[in-house]
């Protein structure tokens, strides 16, 4: 998993490698446990352990951390493997702990970059010491919540700082635990274009049979690294067992992932090329999914009309729709013509879902 890109600031400070690997139990169990999955990660291209001390859970009486003693346990697997550590904070108290036990990098969770006070307060308790800090997404698809994180820890001085794309919390059911999002993270990169950017794949997916894809896709929008759970016998894992890997899985995924190379200006032609249909391939599934949920509604209006004896056109509310269509394309520099052959399409396949819905006995 490695090539000569240019690399953040930050990870050439360090040394490490490009993409980044990132890899470690979701929670430090016990000290033969995070012994035992370090050393077997020594043998990938892992440069960072990560490891879950204090682990916030939704809800009460599930697991949520061996606390302070799980640091001496990431502190003792540095010195046998060489590996840095990072594990997550949540406060001003965590960062001390952290800092006094030589994790060197300290990452925010998503349900704590959701709050500005929370946030503030890590940065103030980090202000001056140069520590490299992650920023998870927050929880809920927000842009802004996101952006003023990595502001607050900017403005203390910190400079160290990566982005971790996590994925977003849904009321629907879907194919992901949390769903991806694409271009949220996109955005994130346009307002800050040198911020590194690292993909958790595990926390998206929810099950290890997705991670692959996920990473693939992460690397070919140019991500700058992977930070992915993994666990020597995952299935037994006290904490979100059904999203880790073996780190002999990870090895091999991190062997069978396309890695982008840039040694010539054709290459990187092609490199940039791929990012962008990758983006293109993103905005294309979320438009389906979204035209998948608009026809839903239709058939819930078909029953409506159904149940009501009422016609299916509305030539009023279709002429109120395109006209509406139109001025929104407009300014989304989409000329007309596009819009009506879209929005007649679209009119047409809702008429037939509200047909199917009346005519059916």
């Amino acid at each position: 998993m490695k090539n000569n890109k240019e690399l953040g600031a930050w990870l050439k400070n360090m040394g490490l490698s490009h993409p980044l690997l990132i890899a470690g139990p979701c929670s430090a169990e016990t000290q033969e446990q995070v012994l035992e999955i370090a050393h077997q990660l020594k043998g990938t291209d892992t440069t960072v352990l990560r490891a879950g001390i204090w682990k916030p859970r939704t809800r009460p009486g599930n697991f949520e951390g061996v606390g302070e003693i799980g640091l001496k346990w990431l502190q003792r697997a540095k010195q046998e493997t060489g590996l840095l550590t990072t594990t997550e904070v949540a406060n001003a108290a965590h960062v001390d702990l952290a800092l006094k036990h030589d994790v060197d990098i300290l990452w925010v969770g998503a349900r704590t970059t959701v709050s500005p006070f929370m946030v503030q307060e890590i940065a103030e308790a980090l202000k001056g010491t140069g520590k490299t800090v992650l920023v998870k997404n927050p929880v809920n698809p927000d842009l802004a919540l996101w952006l003023g994180a990595v502001e607050r820890f900017y403005k203390v001085g910190l400079k160290n700082l990566a982005a971790v794309h996590r994925g977003f919390s849904s009321y629907e059911k879907q194919t992901y635990r949390n769903n991806p999002e694409w271009q949220i993270p996109i955005d994130l990169q346009n307002e800050f274009p040198d911020l590194p950017l690292i993909l958790d794949p595990s926390h998206i997916a929810g099950k290890r049979d997705l991670i692959f894809d996920l990473c693939q896709t992460a690397l070919d929008l140019n991500y700058d690294g992977i930070m992915v759970e993994t666990h020597h016998d995952p299935d037994n894992a006290w904490s979100d067992a059904q999203q880790q890997i073996t780190p002999a899985v990870l090895k091999q995924m991190t062997k069978d992932l396309r890695i982008p190379l840039h040694e010539t200006d054709a290459i990187e032609f092609k490199n940039k090329l791929n990012t962008l249909r990758t983006k293109i391939d993103v905005l294309d599934h979320q438009l389906v999914d979204t035209l998948g949920k608009r026809m839903g509604i239709a058939d819930q209006i078909g029953a409506l009309k159904k149940s009501n004896n009422v016609a299916i056109l509305q030539t009023k509310r279709w002429n109120d729709i395109l006209n509406k269509m139109i001025l929104e394309g407009e300014e989304n520099k989409l000329s007309e013509a596009f819009i009506l052959k879209i929005y007649k399409a679209i009119h047409q396949e809702s008429i037939n879902h509200q047909n199917k819905v009346i005519t059916k006995k």
